[in-house]
């Protein structure tokens, strides 16, 4: 295969992921977005490109998330790195998502963090039939 060939086959692979995913830089701003983050957040790839991961975060946890990613990138170590963690998110049109991420750092050969990658999978239903009872 060419280089060409292996570039579109790796974005072929990503973009039809069941599980969304989002890659962003150091900064937080939104790098890679595959389909399934489309379908699940509402955000079209053009727009959620470029753009902050605010735009999933709630206002209430955006201190904590904002603290926990500057501490990941910092340190290069995530506290819930392996783990799947359900957490709360919004989707374009305002409502509140439950949705199961994990998360990874992205590195570069001198083990230099140079991005943040998650993958994630609604769990709203499930969660919302967990506190019904």
């Amino acid at each position: 295969m060419s280089m060409l060939d292996d570039t579109v086959l790796l974005r072929s692979l990503l973009d039809g992921l069941p599980e969304a995913l989002v890659v962003t830089d150091t900064q937080g701003i939104i790098r890679y977005w595959n389909d399934a983050a489309e379908r699940l957040f509402g955000h079209p790839r053009s727009e959620a490109l470029g753009a902050s991961l605010d735009i999933l975060m709630p206002e209430r946890f955006k201190a904590a998330h904002d603290a926990g990613f500057a501490r990941a990138v910092a340190t290069g170590e995530l506290r819930v790195g392996g783990r799947v963690m359900r957490t709360r998110a919004t989707h374009k049109e305002g409502r509140k998502l439950y949705v199961d991420f994990s998360f990874a750092l992205l590195k570069d050969a001198q083990g230099q963090v140079v991005g943040v990658y998650a993958t994630g999978r609604d769990a709203t239903d499930a969660q919302l039939k967990a506190a019904a009872g």
